[in-house]
């Protein structure tokens, strides 16, 4: 059994790692490494805190083996799942980080002795009201994330559900959050703590809802600091400083994460809580666009414009990734680059479905960082570009932000494709993006559209180069 000083020590050590771990996920270049520092500061924490318990009884064996199987089923999702589906998994993980919350909560308040937070009925008020909170967003973490899940994977429609007095709800019911959490800290009641956790749970629900799937990004990342401040309640409650650690770097990184991603979209973040894009109906335009016209090519029409072209810009979204394209992108680049053609990514900050989704890509197809550009320091290269290559993005590129004041996306920072000479876009038909909206870049003079699988079309293209 460690010691309480050393324990702590080796607890700061893991703190220290995970620090390492954020900062290597920082850049594609440094992110093997910052995850390497994770799991080793991880598996420094784990051990030091069966070491702690001490009494390896059957209790400590039931533990292990749940452990075991736990990390048995979570290393067979993370194996088999897609990249096109990491946004579902994300959510899934951050639902049952939100539970872990509750169940360790509930197991503090029926049993305060074993945590040595006093006797049930008389628990220290300090640590009732940090295990209020950690049980309070732990389930509002949980259930919102239930419905993020659902929204990503189809399962659940990706517009936004609302109805008459929603937001006079959800506000009622957050202030009753308050107001039972102070009565529960007052009397110590059981009936009060379930209470909390009922309508935690029922806020949860309400909250993500009314979001539209455009919003998903900010939604994600929005649960990732939910999950780890609920941790961080639970560390408090439990005095274990690791968990204090890694839930406070969790939330702040996560709530740091959701302000890049609302301003990556022109968007408040209390807008994406209580309402949400695609709320509006289809517009005439979208409704008639089967009578506009149209230009579209082949993979022979969009050779020929690269072959002539002396620069090429590589727009990558959520098409890309469906149909696992990367690879055969990575080899028309490099064919391009045979011929001295300058190419270069531009990557907007909510393109896919979660941010970082294009870079993990791109990297996995073994794409040179230092032709990967976001969108602040690519947009104006794309006036003097001849060829702009979109693969699957649809809403990052509709010029309607900038120009429609009625659009649901209006405001929201685009890549300027449409100043290229020349715009190919591979899509497999004009359907909306995922904020519902018609695409204008569509039916540009400009803009020649490529109907097929991104994955097949790259392939073409790269035949006829």
């Amino acid at each position: 059994m460690l010691s309480p000083n050393l324990s702590a020590i080796f607890y700061l050590i893991s703190g220290v790692l995970f620090i390492l771990a954020l900062r290597g996920l920082s850049s594609p270049e440094t992110s093997r490494q910052g995850n390497f520092f994770g799991i080793i500061g991880m598996a420094i924490a784990v051990t030091v805190t069966f070491l702690l318990i001490g009494n390896f009884s059957s209790g400590f064996v039931v533990v292990l083996i749940f452990l075991l199987i736990g990390g048995l089923i979570g290393a067979f999702i993370a194996y088999k799942i897609p990249m096109t589906a990491m946004p579902e998994l994300v959510a899934g993980f951050h639902s049952l980080v939100g539970l872990a919350a509750v169940f360790v909560a509930i197991a503090a308040f029926l049993n305060p002795e074993a945590f040595n937070l006093g006797s049930p009925g008389n628990i220290k008020l300090g640590s009732l009201i940090e295990m209020s909170i950690g049980a309070a967003v732990g389930a509002i973490t949980f259930s919102g994330s239930i419905i993020a899940f659902l929204k990503l994977q189809g399962i659940m429609s990706g517009s936004p559900i609302t109805f008459k007095g929603q937001h006079p709800l959800n506000a009622l019911i957050l202030i009753s959050i308050i107001v039972v959490t102070y009565l529960l800290c007052s009397t110590q009641s059981p009936n009060l703590f379930w209470i909390l956790l009922a309508i935690s749970f029922l806020i949860g629900f309400l909250l993500i809802i009314p979001i539209g799937g455009a919003d998903m990004p900010v939604v994600i990342s929005m649960l990732n600091s939910y999950s780890g401040w609920a941790a961080a309640g639970i560390g408090f409650t439990l005095e274990n400083t690791a968990l204090i650690i890694t839930g406070a770097l969790v939330g702040s990184s996560g709530a740091i994460l959701s302000y890049i991603m609302c301003k990556g979209m022109n968007r408040s973040f209390f807008n994406v809580i209580l309402g949400g894009f695609g709320a509006t109906e289809q517009s005439s335009l979208q409704q008639n666009k089967e009578q506009r016209p149209v230009k579209s090519g082949n993979a022979d029409d969009a050779a020929f414009l690269m072959k002539n072209a002396s620069s090429v810009i590589i727009v990558p979204g959520y098409g890309m990734a469906v149909a696992q394209a990367q690879h055969a992108l990575r080899e028309m680049v490099d064919t391009l680059k045979k011929n001295d053609i300058k190419v270069s990514y531009a990557i907007h900050p909510v393109a896919g479905r979660m941010p970082g989704h294009m870079n993990v890509l791109l990297a996995e197809a073994n794409v040179p960082y230092d032709e990967v550009f976001e969108l602040e320091e690519i947009n104006n290269d794309f006036a003097n570009a001849d060829v702009a290559f979109v693969i699957g993005a649809n809403d990052v590129t509709n010029p309607v932000a900038k120009t429609d004041p009625q659009s649901p996306i209006y405001g929201m920072p685009v890549l300027d494709v449409e100043k290229c000479k020349s715009v190919l876009f591979v899509k497999r038909s004009l359907s909306p993006g995922y904020a519902g909206i018609d695409n204008d870049l569509f039916y540009k003079e400009n803009t020649l559209m490529l109907f097929a699988d991104a994955k097949k079309m790259t392939e073409d293209i790269t035949k006829n180069l």
